[in-house]
Formats: structure tokens, C-alpha cells, sequence
């Protein structure tokens, strides 16, 4: 399988299954000489865990990351930052009435026809588990770019909408509420409606918005390499994303370009950031601002038909432990891997010019 790396200078690489032994990374190119905070490494795979409060999946994982290799008294060495996190509450019988039948909307069709064979238990490797390696990772190249602050929170869950602009959010309400919606409102809308939805046995999708400052002029890699284009990859590769838009995105479709150009003032900032902080693939010095879009998790409580390894038609309904709503556990793994994306083109930025 292909596929299992991120990042050129700054390189994530993970391995695992959901119901393995453990899931683990290998971080490559983490220069040497960086002091680590290991408990905020921790605190961010805390935010992602499961079994965090009654609106995520009930799974009771530690999720303790173990350092191997790369970290000497705290501060990395240069050399590959190997760690692994163990899986402490495998239910394996939970997925056994899955082992010839295809999930609706799940990887387990298409693993199954490109390898011939597909670990059944909670996904395998396509299982979300796998995104708390890209936290460990994240976490890691956050403290590379400690200047660059990246802030992520709930900003729909179904219908439901923040209405507020980013000048009247307080981040610091973010971890205040299991949804983390900065506005304590709209967040316990948001919690009573996911707390309906499970009650149904359905799910529901959501958005998140990511907002990152002081970031300096000059990242990204223009023809293919654009810094907007690589942070849509990465979101795009985190489990259930349908959606991605930086700026303006799909509503700047509806202005003139007259109402849309962000003019300059002297010193090289812009009145406006329609652009959200990237012109020509390379940040401009403004914020960057974007939305990521999570589709309903595929496990729903309720009976469907589907098809089975012989092709024949069946009916199932989902068992075992699962999120009625992804987004509120996805917020550290989108700032995580804005973090890796931002932290290899900030290395590779270095190179542009003697």
C-alpha cells in the first residue's frame, strides 16, 4: 500500500490498524535543537481520544504516545522521531457481522476489490483511528513554527451555523463545551441536537473552520506545490472530509472582481482578505482562513441493505462503538495537519533565496 507519507522536508509516515497491537509514526526531517513540550503534545491527543464526553464514540482509549527514537532530554536530536500509541480497547466482535458484508458509504468495498483482502475490524488502516498519528505529528511541527498560531473550531453541525464574525469569537471558549464552538450558545444548540441525532441511531456532519496567524510572507511552492493546494490535500486526507474552501471560496463565485481584489496599504498588508492570506500559491503575511467539510460518519444505528462479498443483497445495521458526529473530535487533527503543512514549506521557505 502507497500512500502512508506526508510532507517533503518535514515528513509524517504512519502505520497501523484500529484493532492492531498499536498504531504508530516516524517523523523525518524534525530539525535538531527544538525543545519539546511533551504534555502539550499529549493535550492535543487528548482533544481527539474517544470516549471524551457523551457526544463521541464510548471507546475508552488512553491514547498515550511512547517516543522511541529522535528526543533526547526533551529536545529532538535531528534524526527520525519514531513513536508508537497503543490500542488498549479493541472490540473485535463488534465488527464480525461485517467480515462478508460491504458497509454503505466505508472503504470496505473498494479495499476489497484493489487488495483482495481487508481487515475488517474497525476499518483497518481506512479507520479514523489512524488520524491520531497526524496529531502526534502536528503537535510536534507546531512547536517547529511556535510562532504561527493555528486555531480550529466547530463552525456548523448540520444545519446548525455560527453566525458570528472572527472578530466576535472568543477562542478561549473553544474547549469550554464538548463541540467546541467558540459561542456557548449556538455549541449547546449544537450539542442537543448531536445528543437527538445518536437517540435516532443516525449521524451528522458538520464543518470546521480554521484560522491561522502570523504567518510570514513567502510559504508555498508555486507551479503544483501551491501553499492553498497542499493544505487542501491534507484536509481532503482526513477521514470523512466531502469539502474544502480557503478565502472567499465558493461565495467569492458571486462577486465582480472590482468587489473582490484585496487593495494594498503601504506596508504591504490588505484592507481586505477575500484571498484568505495566499496570492499566487505563496502567503501574503494576512491570515489564512479556511472551511473543511465532514460528511455524516458512514455506521448508523439503523437497518440498511447493502451487499455482501458474493454479491448477493443483505441487510445490516451498524454495532459497536462510533461518533453521531466526527467534528468536534476532528478539530485537532485539522490544525495538526495545517501544522505539517505550514512546517514543510517553512523549512522549504529557507531554500528559496541566498
Amino acid at each position: 500500500m502507497a500512500g502512508n507519507s506526508f510532507g517533503k522536508l518535514f515528513k509524517l509516515t504512519t502505520f497501523g490498524e484500529s484493532h492492531g497491537p498499536a498504531i504508530g509514526g516516524i517523523i523525518d526531517g524534525c530539525p535538531a535543537g527544538i525543545v519539546l513540550d511533551l504534555d502539550k503534545i499529549q493535550d492535543d491527543l487528548n482533544k481527539r481520544k474517544p470516549g471524551q464526553s457523551a457526544i463521541v464514540t464510548q471507546r475508552k482509549e488512553p491514547d498515550t504516545v511512547v517516543f522511541l527514537s529522535g528526543i533526547f532530554e526533551g529536545v529532538t536530536t535531528g534524526t527520525p522521531i519514531g513513536f508508537t500509541i497503543e490500542n488498549a480497547n479493541q472490540k473485535s466482535k463488534d465488527y464480525s457481522h461485517i467480515k462478508d458484508a460491504f458497509r454503505p458509504s466505508h472503504a470496505d468495498y473498494t479495499y476489497s476489490e484493489k487488495y483482495g483482502v481487508r481487515d475488517y475490524r474497525g476499518g483497518g488502516r481506512s479507520s479514523a483511528r489512524e488520524t491520531a498519528c497526524r496529531v502526534v505529528g502536528g503537535a510536534i511541527a507546531k512547536q517547529v513554527i511556535k510562532d504561527i498560531k493555528i486555531v480550529a473550531f466547530t463552525s456548523s453541525v448540520g444545519e446548525l451555523k455560527l453566525e458570528k464574525e472572527f472578530a466576535e469569537l472568543d477562542f478561549s471558549l473553544i474547549e469550554s463545551n464538548p463541540v467546541r464552538c467558540p459561542d456557548p450558545e449556538t455549541a449547546t444548540k449544537m450539542e442537543n441536537y448531536i445528543k437527538q441525532i445518536r437517540a435516532e441511531g443516525d449521524t451528522v456532519g458538520g464543518t470546521v473552520k480554521c484560522i491561522i496567524k502570523n504567518v510570514p510572507i513567502g510559504l508555498g511552492e508555486p507551479v503544483f506545490d501551491k501553499l492553498h493546494a497542499t493544505l487542501g490535500q491534507a484536509m481532503l486526507s482526513i477521514n470523512a472530509v466531502k469539502g474544502f474552501e480557503i478565502g472567499s471560496g465558493f461565495d467569492g463565485t458571486k462577486l465582480k472582481g472590482s468587489e473582490h481584489n484585496d487593495l494594498f496599504n503601504q506596508d504591504g498588508t490588505t484592507k481586505t482578505n477575500l484571498s484568505g492570506g495566499i496570492q499566487g500559491g505563496i502567503s501574503n503575511g494576512m491570515d489564512i482562513y479556511f472551511n473543511v467539510a465532514f460528511k455524516p460518519v458512514a455506521t448508523i444505528m439503523q437497518k440498511q441493505e447493502t451487499i455482501n462479498s458474493k454479491g448477493e443483497l443483505v441487510e445490516m445495521q451498524g454495532k459497536g462503538r462510533h461518533d453521531p458526529c466526527v467534528v468536534p473530535r476532528a478539530i485537532p487533527i485539522v490544525e495538526a495537519m495545517a501544522a505539517l503543512v505550514l512546517a514543510d514549506f517553512w523549512l522549504q521557505n529557507k531554500t528559496s533565496k541566498i
